[in-house]
């Protein structure tokens, strides 16, 4: 909120600014705006019905005290534990259990001063609405928690937390508010009466007259591009059934120009799966529908139904090629599209239900859909996407260096693979042998990079076998040929673990040749030819990962 034409914000409207220091009122004032100008004092108020007198301190624990004697709970934390505590017991009282709902505690917190929860009935009528409606009429409009039989099932019932403390023990407030929710959920009968008139089929022309963005056209366009997508995408999910894939795709959006979402927005798909079931739909299709937007964050759940999984990781490659083909990226803390939320969810989507199909050939599928509307560079998305599944890790305690080291070996857009190789070189590194060889790699790195810079050279070419003098050096160069000829075979198989094990054959013979071989020999072709060998066991390693890329051993 703003005052005048003054730019300080606030969350409510300033009444008074109390500013005590050391028992004393700090001597100043604070210009709003507009001409108001507020006067630092010791005063405050109480509770505006209970208690709405002045109300005096002199120090912050005289401040807490005195408000609590004015019916005001000044510590929020103690407020929310409050209702938490007398909401579950009230409800308990009836045998019956508080649908947890943190957002909803949060902003009720905010809301009063002094809790008093109180229990409402519904009206009978309203209880044949799906339950769903119910929770989001209350929630959003009334601020009400929803209660729940032992059984799980919605009670006839809400609770309200009052912000007063009356007479008559709260019936006037409760009437007043069980009328008020019976006309709310009126209204919610009425859209659900009136969206079931028209099936779900029938309404997806008009999404045609819907603007999704103005650069990539209505979502009407954006289902017939979901659509292809989705069926392509179907080919890699096994149980997938393309036909279901297809109506579930060309429903998805369906419900968006029902009166029911257009009145809650947060119930779309939800509103979608029960009137596609009305309509007698494929059930798989009708889940799907209510299923596609998700995951929605980290806690949510993830679809595993594979016409769910194919809509879902459909709806929101499109939406990530689209936004990133017209410059619309996320910057910084900027992401009014949520284009980070939607690349988690494709991460999820495929990872959870280990899904084997490469993420570059899915953009460039989607990318043609937009029939050269937009400028899309795959490199881009798939370094986003890198990026994500790196904080999606590092939340897990994968460290995100590990991830680099794969990702910069280039093409690997399966992240199924990815993470297996990611997987293998964490037991790897973790390992004493791995630890060691890294510091050995380090080393060897370092030193060619030094003399290649000394010498003025970019590389020192490949090791003569007729060179070497000392057995180390014939050793090493035996461990890198085998390496080099048994891992490509390994990874072809996707036996991650076993390539490893095949790096850490090098360990000894790369000890050996750092304890008894002098690198920078007096002899010009030996010295070069023993940097061109350890030049040989980084590029051998870097085959199977960018070793440079990590960080530390932990």
């Amino acid at each position: 909120m703003r005052w005048g034409r003054g730019t300080a914000q606030w969350v409510r409207p300033l009444h008074g600014i109390l500013a005590v220091f050391d028992g004393k009122t700090v001597p100043g004032s604070f210009d709003c705006g507009g001409g108001t100008v507020l006067v630092f004092t010791n005063k405050t108020f109480g509770h505006r019905f209970l208690a709405p007198d002045f109300v005096e301190a002199s120090d912050a624990g005289s401040y807490c005290e005195r408000l609590r004697r004015a019916f005001v709970i000044v510590d929020p934390a103690e407020r929310r534990e409050r209702i938490k505590h007398e909401a579950r017991a009230l409800a308990a009282a009836h045998d019956l259990a508080v649908k947890e709902d943190e957002a909803l505690l949060d902003e009720v917190t905010g809301l009063v001063e002094w809790p008093v929860p109180m229990l409402g009935r519904i009206d009978k009528a309203s209880m044949a609405l799906p339950p769903e409606v119910l929770v989001t009429s209350m929630r959003a409009h009334q601020k009400y928690f929803a209660l729940e039989t032992p059984e799980r099932v919605m009670a006839p019932h809400f609770l309200v937390v009052a912000n007063m403390v009356t007479e008559d023990g709260g019936a006037a407030i409760l009437a007043g508010n069980e009328r008020v929710l019976k006309a709310r959920l009126a209204d919610a009968r009425f859209f659900w009466d009136t969206d079931r008139k028209v099936r779900l089929a029938d309404r997806v022309k008009a999404l045609d007259a819907i603007t999704w963005h103005a650069k990539l056209g209505s979502i009407g366009e954006k289902v017939r591009r979901i659509e292809a997508l989705a069926v392509e995408i179907a080919k890699h999910i096994p149980g997938a059934d393309g036909k279901k894939v297809r109506r579930a795709a060309q429903l998805s959006k369906a419900d968006l120009v029902t009166g029911m979402v257009g009145e809650f927005p947060e119930l779309q798909g939800v509103m979608g799966r029960y009137y596609a079931i009305h309509d007698n739909e494929d059930r798989d299709v009708a889940n799907a529908i209510a299923e596609h937007w998700g995951p929605l964050g980290p806690s949510d759940k993830c679809p595993t139904a594979p016409v769910s999984v194919a809509v879902a990781l459909a709806d929101k490659i499109d939406s990530l090629v689209g936004f990133f083909g017209v410059d619309e990226a996320p910057t910084g803390s900027r992401d009014p599209f949520a284009l980070r939320r939607a690349a988690l969810g494709a991460i999820r989507l495929v990872v959870e239900n280990n899904l084997r199909f490469g993420l570059g050939a899915a953009f460039d599928r989607a990318d043609k859909g937009f029939q050269g509307k937009v400028a899309f560079q795959p490199r881009s998305l798939l370094d986003f996407f890198a990026d994500r599944l790196e904080a999606a890790l590092r939340e897990k305690g994968v460290r995100h260096d590990l991830i680099d080291a794969v990702f910069a070996l280039g093409g690997e857009d399966d992240l199924v693979r990815l993470l297996a190789r990611v997987e293998a070189l964490h037991s790897f590194i973790e390992s004493d042998d791995g630890g060691n060889l890294l510091v050995a790699y380090r080393r060897a790195a370092n030193i060619v990079k030094i003399e290649a810079k000394k010498d003025k050279v970019e590389r020192f070419g490949e090791p003569e076998a007729a060179a070497y003098t000392q057995a180390e050096e014939k050793a090493l160069a035996a461990a890198l040929d085998k390496v080099a000829g048994e891992s490509g075979a390994l990874i072809s198989k996707e036996d991650f673990a076993g390539a490893m094990r095949l790096l850490a054959r090098l360990r000894a013979p790369v000890d050996a040749f750092f304890d008894k071989v002098t690198v920078n020999a007096p002899d010009k072709n030996l010295r070069e030819n023993r940097l061109a060998l350890l030049q040989r066991l980084a590029a051998t390693m870097d085959k199977i990962a960018d070793f440079s890329r990590i960080a530390s051993v932990s």
